[in-house]
C-alpha cells in the first residue's frame, strides 16, 4: 500500500478514536436523519427535563403551599423577570455551541480548545452584569408588572434566590452549549436528570415538611442547578484534555471573542425581548384581575414545555448546519432541516393532541382544582385550546430560525424573533380590551402565524443554499 494511503488509514483511525474516547460525534457524515435523531434526542429530553425545573416549583407550591393561588402567581411573576436574566445565559449557550461547532467540524482543536477558554472569560462578565440586574430592579420590576401586594414578598424571595444561582446557571448552559457543538448531547442530559430528580425531592421536602413555601422551591432549583452545573463542567474539562493538540491554546483570544460575542447577541436578544414581551403581556394579564393571572401562568407553563424542546431540537440544527456549512455540505443541510422539521411537526403534534383534549385536566396539575376559581379555569382552557392549536405554526417558524442562525443569517434571526415578539405584544394591548382574556391567546395565533412567514422567507434566502434551492429556476439560452 502506498504511502499516503497508510497515513490517511492511521488518521482516520486516530480521528475515530479520539471521538470514541471523547463521546464526541462527526455531524457532518452518516445518514442525516438517524445522526440528527439520536444527537437531537438527548437535546430535546435535556429541554424537556430543564422545563421541569421550574414546572415542578409551579406543581408543588400550586398544591401544597399554605396559600396556593398567591404562591402560584409568586412563582409566574417571578419567572417572567427570571427568564430576562435567563436570556443571557442562553446567549452564551447559543454563542459556544455555533463558535466551537464551526472550529469542530473543520477538526481544528486548538481553536476549539481557545474558544472554550475565551468563553469562561467573555461569558463570566456577562454572568456578573445578569446577576447585578436581577439584584438592582427587583423591586421596580414589581412595580411595573402591577404585582399585587398579597404575593409581592414571595416573588422578590423566589428572584432574588435565582439571581444568585446565575454562576451555576450560565456555567450548565455554556457546558451544555460546547457538548452538543462536539457531538455529545447525551452528557449534560444525564446530569440534569440527576439533579432534576434531586430538585423534586427538594422541593416537597422545603416546601411540604419545613412549609418555606415559595422561598423553598426557590433553594430547591438553586442547589439543584449547582450540581448539574459543577459535573458538567467535570466532564467538559476530560473531553477537552481527550482533543489532539499540538499547540498550547491561548487562554483568551479577542478575534474569538467576538465571534461568540456575535453569535451569541442575536439569541441574548431573541430571549431578552421574548421575556421582555412576555413581561409587558403579564403586566396587562395581572390588570384584568388574580384569576386572570392564575389562568394564564398555569397554560403559559403548558404551552412552553410544548415548544421548549422543539427550540433546543433546533440549537442542535444549528450546530449540525454549522458543522456541515464549514465543509461545504449545503444538499446535507437541506436533508438536516426537513429531517428535524419532521421530528418537530410529530413532537408538537403529540403535546397538541393531549392539551386541546384534556386542558382541565392539566391545569388541575398545577393548582388544585377544589381551589381553583371558575374564572381562573376558564382562562387556562381558553389559553391552551387556541394557542396550543398553532402549534405546528409556530414548529415551522422555530426550525427556520434554527437554520438561519447555523447557517450564520443573525440578522434575519434576529429579524424573525422581533416580528413574532413585537406582534404578539402589540395585539395582546389592541385586543383584550374587546375580547377580553380571549385576546391574549388569539395574539399569540397572530403573532406566530405572521412571524412564521417571516421565518421562513429568511431560510429560503439563505446564500450558501440558495443554488440548491433555485437549481431548476436558472434562465435557459435563448435558442438562436
Amino acid at each position: 500500500m502506498p504511502n499516503g494511503g497508510r497515513a490517511y488509514i492511521i488518521m482516520y483511525a486516530m480521528q475515530e478514536r479520539t471521538k470514541k474516547s471523547s463521546g464526541t460525534t462527526d455531524l457532518t457524515r452518516g445518514s442525516v436523519w438517524k445522526v440528527l435523531l439520536f444527537y437531537c434526542l438527548p437535546i430535546f429530553g435535556s429541554a424537556m427535563v430543564q422545563q421541569l425545573y421550574s414546572l415542578v416549583d409551579l406543581l408543588v407550591v400550586g398544591n401544597f403551599a399554605a396559600n396556593s393561588n398567591l404562591a402560584v402567581n409568586a412563582v409566574g411573576n417571578a419567572t417572567t423577570v427570571v427568564n430576562i436574566l435567563l436570556a443571557f445565559a442562553l446567549g452564551a449557550n447559543a454563542g459556544c455551541s455555533v463558535t466551537v461547532a464551526k472550529y469542530f467540524g473543520a477538526k481544528n482543536h486548538l481553536k476549539v480548545k481557545e474558544t472554550v477558554n475565551t468563553a469562561v472569560v467573555t461569558f463570566s462578565a456577562l454572568c456578573a452584569l445578569s446577576m447585578a440586574l436581577g439584584f438592582a430592579f427587583g423591586d421596580l420590576s414589581m412595580d411595573a408588572l402591577s404585582v399585587d401586594p398579597s404575593y409581592r414578598a414571595d416573588c422578590l424571595t423566589y428572584l432574588y434566590v435565582y439571581a444568585g444561582s446565575m454562576p451555576f446557571v450560565f456555567l450548565y448552559n455554556t457546558g451544555c452549549g460546547i457538548c452538543s457543538a462536539m457531538g455529545d448531547s447525551k452528557t449534560p442530559f444525564v446530569f440534569l436528570v440527576v439533579s432534576s430528580l434531586l430538585n423534586v425531592v427538594l422541593d416537597l421536602v422545603f416546601v411540604c415538611v419545613f412549609h418555606w413555601d415559595v422561598a423553598g422551591a426557590a433553594w430547591a432549583t438553586f442547589i439543584s442547578q449547582a450540581i448539574s452545573a459543577v459535573l458538567t463542567a467535570f466532564v467538559l474539562a476530560r473531553k477537552l484534555r481527550a482533543l489532539p493538540c499540538e499547540e498550547r491554546p491561548r487562554l483568551f483570544a479577542g478575534n474569538i471573542s467576538r465571534d461568540l460575542v456575535a453569535a451569541s447577541v442575536p439569541v441574548i436578544l431573541q430571549n431578552a425581548f421574548v421575556s421582555v414581551g412576555n413581561f409587558f403581556v403579564n403586566k396587562r394579564i395581572n390588570d384584568i384581575g388574580l384569576d386572570a393571572t392564575t389562568g394564564f401562568t398555569a397554560a403559559f407553563k403548558l404551552v412552553s414545555m410544548a415548544n421548549v424542546g422543539v427550540s433546543q431540537m433546533t440549537s442542535g440544527l444549528a450546530n449540525f448546519c454549522s458543522q456541515n456549512k464549514a465543509v461545504g455540505e449545503n444538499r446535507r443541510i437541506i436533508k438536516g432541516f426537513f429531517a428535524v422539521l419532521v421530528y418537530c411537526l410529530v413532537t408538537n403534534a403529540v403535546f397538541m393532541a393531549a392539551f386541546i383534549s384534556a386542558p382541565q385536566f392539566f391545569t388541575g396539575l398545577f393548582v388544585d382544582a377544589e381551589k381553583l376559581t371558575p374564572d381562573a379555569m376558564a382562562c387556562s382552557c381558553n389559553f391552551i385550546v387556541i394557542v396550543c392549536s398553532f402549534l405546528p405554526v409556530v414548529c415551522v417558524k422555530i426550525v427556520c430560525d434554527g437554520a438561519v442562525r447555523g447557517c450564520g443569517g443573525n440578522l434575519g434571526f434576529t429579524v424573525s424573533t422581533f416580528s413574532d415578539l413585537i406582534l404578539r405584544v402589540a395585539f395582546v394591548y389592541i385586543l383584550v380590551p374587546s375580547m377580553g382574556f380571549s385576546g391574549v391567546s388569539w395574539a399569540w395565533a397572530i403573532g406566530w402565524s405572521l412571524g412564521a412567514l417571516v421565518a421562513v422567507g429568511f431560510f429560503l434566502a439563505i446564500p450558501c443554499l440558495r443554488p440548491v434551492f433555485f437549481k431548476n429556476h436558472v434562465p435557459k439560452p435563448a435558442l438562436r
